[in-house]
């Protein structure tokens, strides 16, 4: 499988998984986001390590597109003008902008549980002791412990004043990286893992991995705010300098945050070269990051 051929398989089960059902607008409202064109980089990940561990991938399907549609929750209320107050994402108008404040909220709601519906619904084949630890990773990468803590800190550093001196903001800046990115790369990581009956000690491998590049990706992210374009982003750029948000490149500056983000990407590829874990795919998605 090549990247192109997992973004047309997870597409086409995304569509099969998500029927627009009475009431329409909320199921035309979660479907808009989730459906929306993207790398699709987390379910991508989370099929690919359940191959690379001997699993077969297909059996990871629901998982991996569920995680995509977690996704799509955490983007819709991001967006919202309550929180970022983005007009576009992906190139196109954001959830609130086509179906109005309350729409969205509720469609970022209903996602969230949609989602590990979706698992349940077509993975009973994987056993209830799978199916239980696949919950387990899904409901502390979405919950209070994972991406919502990440935003709510995210949130609080607006009011920070941005300052390389002030010894607590890189513990801060690593927290946010960490929950509002990397929890969600591990989450695609070790599901696929444990869906491939992967050892405990391939799961913190892999855990370790999705670690380094989920901060490498957020990096990578903050570093296209400051000098990419909206046609090639789709999204308004700069508002996070505008907010005094903490973000890698207000912290430490451009040319930090890029040999920063090598770093990561190496040790990136060093984990996957010690543990003898072989993925093009993998590779691939590194090399891109780092290129970015």
């Amino acid at each position: 499988m090549k990247i192109n051929d997992y973004i047309e398989l997870i597409d086409k089960k995304l569509e099969e998984f998500m029927p627009i059902n009475y009431p329409q607008k909320i199921f035309k409202a979660m479907k808009y986001t989730v459906t929306l064109k993207g790398k699709r980089l987390r379910p991508i990940m989370c099929l690919e390590t359940c191959k690379m561990f001997g699993g077969n991938f297909e059996d990871a399907i629901p998982t991996a597109c569920a995680i995509e549609m977690l996704h799509a929750q955490t983007l819709i209320h991001d967006d919202l003008p309550c929180m970022d107050n983005d007009m576009y994402r992906r190139g196109q108008l954001t959830n609130h902008m086509v179906f109005g404040e309350a729409n969205a909220v509720l469609a970022g709601d209903a996602l969230l549980t949609f989602a590990p519906q979706t698992i349940l619904k077509n993975s009973k084949h994987l056993g209830a002791e799978k199916l239980l630890k696949i919950m387990e990773e899904y409901f502390h990468a979405a919950g209070a412990h994972g991406v919502i803590a990440g935003q709510v800190v995210d949130i609080e550093s607006e009011k920070f004043e941005v300052n390389e001196d002030d010894e607590q903001l890189p513990e801060i800046l690593d927290y946010i990286h960490t929950h509002k990115t990397a929890d969600l790369f591990k989450l695609a990581l070790r599901t696929g893992a444990i869906i491939a009956n992967a050892t405990e000690q391939q799961i913190e491998d892999i855990t370790e991995f999705g670690q380094y590049m989920g901060v490498a990706f957020q990096i990578a992210d903050d570093i296209l705010d400051v000098t990419s374009t909206f046609e090639e982003m789709g999204k308004t750029l700069g508002k996070d300098k505008e907010a005094g948000k903490l973000t890698y490149v207000n912290l430490y500056g451009l040319e930090k945050s890029k040999k920063d983000l090598n770093e990561l990407i190496d040790k990136c590829f060093d984990i996957l070269s010690k543990h003898n874990l072989k993925s093009e795919i993998f590779e691939q998605i590194l090399t891109k990051i780092r290129n970015n």
